[in-house]
């Protein structure tokens, strides 16, 4: 079973992709770049789009049935990977006892000008 997920507490798809898609047992998000659910670029540094970026995988996780607690496995692609420790700072305060794997990469442009997009795979809840 393949069921896109759809959230207005995220921004809109700007593509030929869907903010995520739900399985049985797994929920994927898009990469999130740091948009408001309408969809303007947030003010600020890293820290203040790591924290939009993971505010909307959030949201989409959330639309499918998981969690940002549910989540095994995060993807960060950074502009500049010497943002990384203030993009981390702010990541590990969404992640309490049990952080999901993750991989953070520098990347040669992340869309519409943004420093950081975020993508991650959920357990889907029963």
């Amino acid at each position: 079973m393949k069921e896109v997920i759809e959230t207005d507490d995220a921004p809109a798809a700007v593509g030929a992709y869907s903010q995520g898609i739900a399985t049985d047992d797994l929920v994927f998000t898009a990469g999130q770049v740091p948009l408001t659910p309408d969809g303007e670029m947030v003010e600020g540094g890293v820290a203040e789009q790591t924290e939009r970026a993971l505010n909307n995988v959030a949201a989409v996780l959330e639309a499918g049935g998981s969690s940002l607690e549910d989540a095994v496995k995060v993807t960060v692609f950074l502009n500049d990977i010497d943002d990384f420790g203030e993009m981390n700072s702010t990541y590990e305060g969404f992640f309490d006892d049990e952080p999901p794997a993750r991989s953070a990469v520098e990347v040669g442009e992340v869309p519409l000008g943004a420093a950081v997009e975020i993508e991650a795979v959920g357990t889907r809840r029963s």
